[in-house]
């Protein structure tokens, strides 16, 4: 459905039980972001909330997208799944041959609807210009600080427009803006982004670039700036096809170049001068649960800021997850479905993006096998396909198995996985929040092939051992090791989370090698190292915390013990290092970044404000939980 506004969603949330407004003042530095970092991670995601005294002349919308539900809600569906199923109709529709005239009139009507969902430029001012401030000033609008080492204030749902200025195609993505003053912000765009090559080509011209930002409207427009869609594919096309309504765009005030939606709540209008010296942007707590650290970017400079009447300032926070980006995430995993299926890889069932991969680390593909090395088919296609190329740990099932349950997946691909001939390592293109890697945006990639082997895939056959494992043994024998998880080995999976108190060089290396020697480790396929700070027993954490800092082809080690009571045979197991990397113990030249929790001040003023909320029981901070794992006080560790 099409909503119209931004308060038209409000209003639907809001009727269905979804929504929450706060009447209490609450400051948007660091204050609403600590409120809604505990209702973001309560079962289900919470519910939306609508901070309607700030201090400011408008409301905060933020968690509005972080619930399965609320998501559905956004893109006007019972099921994300409607909208892949729906996408792979029209696209089998579209492709099928057309034998007569009666199948190409049948055509019509869909041709027609492709046209009804492409945006439309439209004269006049919109009901995002119903207010054009006198002297643009951003320190009027409620833009949070979201973390006590962020940078200053971030705004985080940005919808960006920029033009390529050879052709003029438009580009619309989503990238952080942290706020210098009232006229200036930084402009957060990877050298991967789209916008970051348009920004390119006006250097070459030695032109201003104009840049056009809008907040608000209806949450497709949100959605789709977020999605990765190919280069020539309008985002407003995108918007068009789920609000089933195209999208009106009027034209900028200062910058005419530009058309933005009629309907959005705020339009930040200005330019990046390629010619200017860039500005020093961040820290900013990110998405992974970490800080992504400081780095120089182009600055926007603001002409006009307009919006509407009766404006709400759409907000976000992410950080250690779930947040709402984890549901904004699971949107594309489902929506993207359908396409990759048929343009990439046919035999794709389904996908998964786990939470705690925080969507690039760990991506696990189902498909039908039907040959011997497809799963590595599979790896190719995927590495090579638009921004799955960031993918860090790649897990490949069959037909057999279901990838929603993670049990049942986890007892199927070990069962089915050898170790040393069924891990394919290579190393590409990396997301560049990834800090694990030694070089930034380049590291190691990892696919863990779990499907059922043909006889030509096995090339050895692993022992069958029955030796149990003691967990009393190895914790008594290496006192490095401060506590051993292994709960997993009663659930028929061979695998143990263990935390190390790293002391020297190469000491996981080592310490896997000795570890697999003993007898009590001859059935244990695989071991995953994180620090001594990190609690083991809790499985999602200790898997957010591995998967942020292994870089997979650096940091794995195979190895082939010998058997016991079985003379001239030997098994496999792999360790993998997801701990802490340190130019002393590791020789690793880049910094390091803190995890991200709140500050004792902010947590305590929540406490005591809490019952003036009128928000429900008491939530604890979920920062208390962290604060233990934190590598001092500031964004970069210490080296």
């Amino acid at each position: 459905m099409a909503y119209k506004h931004l308060k038209h969603f409000i209003d639907t949330l809001e009727k269905a039980g979804e929504l929450i407004r706060i009447k209490t003042y609450v400051d948007p530095k660091l204050e609403i972001a600590e409120i809604t970092d505990r209702v973001s991670k309560s079962p289900n995601g919470g519910k939306a909330l609508l901070f309607e005294n700030t201090g400011y002349d408008f409301p905060v919308l933020i968690n509005s997208m972080g619930s399965y539900k609320r998501m559905c809600m956004a893109l006007g569906v019972q099921e994300l799944d409607d909208v892949a199923n729906e996408i792979e109709s029209l696209v089998k529709l579209l492709s099928k041959p057309k034998e007569g005239l009666l199948d190409k009139l049948a055509m019509l009507p869909k041709l027609g609807q492709f046209a009804s969902w492409m945006p439309k430029v439209i004269s006049g001012r919109g009901a995002c210009q119903e207010v054009v401030m006198s002297e643009p000033d951003l320190s009027k609008i409620p833009v949070m600080t979201c973390w006590p080492k962020d940078g200053g204030p971030f705004i985080t749902l940005p919808v960006i427009h920029t033009k390529d200025p050879n052709n003029g195609t438009r580009n619309v993505g989503m990238y952080r803006m942290q706020v210098f003053d009232k006229t200036m912000t930084g402009m957060h765009w990877h050298k991967h982004k789209v916008s970051a090559k348009h920004f390119m080509e006006y250097k070459k011209l030695k032109k201003r670039m104009p840049v056009a930002v809008i907040l608000g409207g209806d949450p497709a427009y949100t959605y789709s700036a977020t999605a990765p869609l190919p280069e020539n594919v309008d985002e407003y096309m995108l918007a068009g096809f789920l609000r089933k309504q195209k999208v009106e765009l009027v034209k900028c005030i200062s910058q005419p170049e530009l058309e933005v939606p009629a309907d959005a709540d705020f339009v930040i209008e200005g330019y990046v001068d390629p010619e200017e010296e860039l500005i020093w942007e961040g820290p900013f707590g990110d998405h992974t649960g970490y800080y992504s650290l400081a780095d120089w970017y182009p600055r926007f400079h603001v002409t006009a800021i307009t919006h509407r009447k009766d404006a709400i300032y759409p907000s976000t926070i992410v950080g250690i997850p779930p947040q709402e980006d984890a549901w904004i995430g699971k949107a594309t995993e489902r929506v993207f479905l359908a396409p990759i299926k048929m343009t990439m890889v046919p035999e794709m069932i389904d996908m998964e993006m786990p939470v705690e991969g925080v969507f690039h680390n760990l991506v696990i593909a189902q498909i039908k096998k039907d040959y011997p090395g497809q799963a590595q088919k599979v790896m190719n296609a995927m590495w090579g396909a638009g921004q799955m190329m960031f993918n860090k740990i790649l897990v490949v099932a069959d037909e057999n198995t279901s990838i929603q349950h993670y049990k049942q997946l986890a007892q199927y691909v070990f069962k089915h996985l050898n170790p040393a001939t069924d891990i394919y390592f290579s190393q590409g293109p990396m997301d560049v929040l990834d800090h694990s890697c030694s070089k930034m945006g380049f590291g190691g990639k990892m696919c863990i092939d779990g499907t059922r082997k043909f006889e030509e895939e096995i090339q050895v056959d692993l022992p069958v051992t029955d030796h149990a494992f003691d967990r009393n043994v190895v914790l008594k024998r290496f006192h490095e090791i401060k506590d051993i998880n292994d709960s997993l080995l009663k659930e028929g999976i061979p695998c143990l989370l263990i935390s190390v108190e790293k002391g020297r060089p190469l000491h996981i290396k080592e310490l896997n090698e000795q570890l697999y020697n003993l007898p009590e480790m001859s059935a244990i396929k695989m071991v995953l190292y994180v620090e001594h700070t990190v609690d083991v027993q809790d499985l999602p954490s200790a898997l957010w915390r591995f998967c942020n800092n292994l870089d997979p082809r650096r940091d794995s080690f195979v190895v082939h013990p010998p058997v016991p009571g079985q003379i001239g045979k030997v098994g496999a197991g792999i360790g993998m290092d997801g701990t802490l990397k340190t130019r002393a113990l590791d020789n690793f030249e880049r910094d390091w970044p803190n995890i991200i929790v709140a500050d004792d001040a902010t947590i305590k003023a929540i406490d005591e404000k809490w019952a003036s909320l009128n928000i429900g029981p008491f939530i604890a901070s979920p920062s208390h939980k962290y604060k233990p794992q934190m590598y001092g006080e500031e964004a970069v560790v210490p080296q």
